[in-house]
This record gives C-alpha cells, structure tokens and sequence, in this order.
C-alpha cells in the first residue's frame, strides 16, 4: 500500500516540476501561470494534453515539438525526474505508514510538499534571472501562516514564528521603501527574509544548516571562478545565484533531518 502512496507523490512531483518550469519561465515576465495554456517557446503553438505528460510526452516525441520540430532541452526532462524523485524522498523521510496514519504526519507532508514547491519556484527564478521573487516569497508566506494556525489549533506555541513573521514583514517593507533605489542593498534585504523564511518553514537548525551549506558552495563556486579566471585570462563577474544555494540547500537539509528523526 505504500508503494502505490509513493508512486502518487512522485507522478504528483513530476506534474509539480513540469509546472515549476513554466513558473520559472512566466514569473519573471509577469505572465499568468494558472489560466494560459502552455505553449511552444519557438513556435506558440498551444501545447495538448498528450503534449505535457510528465516524462512520457518528452520521450515519445523524441525530445522536440510535435508541431515545429524544434529540440526541447533535456534540462526540462531532468527537472521533471528530479522533482519527482525529490517529493518521494521528503515522502520516505517521514516514514508514513498508510495502517498508521498520523494526521499531524499527514498535515506535514501536505504543507511541505507546498513549501518545498516554494523554493524550487524562488531558486529556479534566482538562478535564471538573479532575483528573488517577492510574490512566490509573499504566497509562500501565506502558506506558512496556514500551517502556523493549524499548530496553534493542536495547541503547539507559535510565539517564534509570529517573531519571524513580523521580522519578514519590517524586511519586505524596509525592501520596498529600497525598491529601483540601491538594487544591492534590496538584494540583500530579499536573502534575510528568504533565510527567515527557512526559519519558519524548518527549524532554526536547519535554516542554519543551510546557511552553512550555502556558503561552502559559494566559496567552491568564487573559487572555480577564480581558477577558470587565470586559465583563460579573463575577468569572470558572474553574480552568484545565493537564493538557488539557500532554496536546495534547504531542501536538502530538511529531508536528511527528518531522516534522522522520524
């Protein structure tokens, strides 16, 4: 029986990761991701339901658009196979048990897999475009303060997340006030309110954890860019994508830690 629940979580995160894709494409843009059907990038033809099946459509189209021909990337492919196998490991890492169902487990597992979409839409969008994205952050937010209300209904204290509620909020408002102003600064301000948002989601050590883990990348990354830099003699001022670091790191963090909890 828990093999059928983790194949559903994990079609479940594939159908999650062909969205994630449009998302991070549309966001950025400032086009509708819930009511425009998706197109082709070459072409805008209107894709079909046969055309956005997860993983099956791109394999039997032979990777390209049934309409121009054009070759799909397979980061798209991959990024559905990683997603998919993501949500079935944060699944597995709770240990649900379908003849022991605990419902504080089950609430968990709903509320994660929306917070973990979350992240994968923030990293994605800060990876390609350098920005950490206000309203997927904003929404993300609405989330938590969803699951924050149901702990208080089970009677589990919440001061703690009011605090970081309330410093996220003074960041996001003392971020617009910055808005088209001082665009480093603004950049800044959106990465302590995304590391109080991992706070909430998580705990305060695996926000930390990921803090950690993002920072030894970075220092892995300034120093490839540095080696590339001598070899081939040029100036590499790549901005580095933090916000994707802390998104994955996060995730990473949070699935090794209930791994060892539950």
């Amino acid at each position: 029986m828990e093999l059928i629940i983790y194949g559903a979580i994990f079609i479940i995160g594939t159908l999650l990761g062909s969205f994630f894709t449009l998302a991070v494409y549309r966001i950025p843009l400032k086009q509708d991701i819930t009511h425009e059907r998706s197109y082709c990038p070459k072409c805008n033809h209107r894709l079909e339901f046969l055309d956005l099946i997860p993983i099956l459509s791109y394999l039997f189209l032979g990777g390209k658009c049934r309409y121009c021909k054009e070759k799909i990337r397979p980061r798209y492919l991959l990024l559905e196979v990683f997603s998919g196998l993501l949500f079935l490991l944060f699944a597995i890492s709770l240990k649900i048990n379908i003849f022991n169902l605990e419902i504080n487990k089950l609430v968990y597992l709903v509320f994660g897999m929306f917070y973990i979409s979350t992240l994968f839409i923030i990293g994605g969008i800060e990876k390609e475009n350098h920005l950490v994205s206000i309203p997927v952050l904003v929404f993300g937010l609405i989330i938590e303060v969803l699951y924050i209300i149901y702990l208080y209904i089970v009677n589990i204290s919440i001061y703690k997340y009011v605090i970081y509620l309330f410093l996220i909020l003074t960041i996001l408002i003392l971020n617009k006030s910055l808005l088209n102003k001082k665009e480093k600064q603004s950049y800044v301000l959106k990465i302590l309110a995304l590391c109080f948002y991992l706070v909430i989601g998580t705990k305060e050590e695996i926000a930390i954890a990921s803090i950690i883990i993002t920072l030894l990348l970075v220092a892995i990354k300034q120093i490839i860019n540095k080696l590339k830099q001598r070899k081939e003699k040029t100036n590499i001022n790549k901005q580095i994508p933090i916000g994707f670091y802390l998104c994955f790191a996060n995730i990473a963090a949070l699935i090794i830690y209930n791994y060892i909890v539950y």
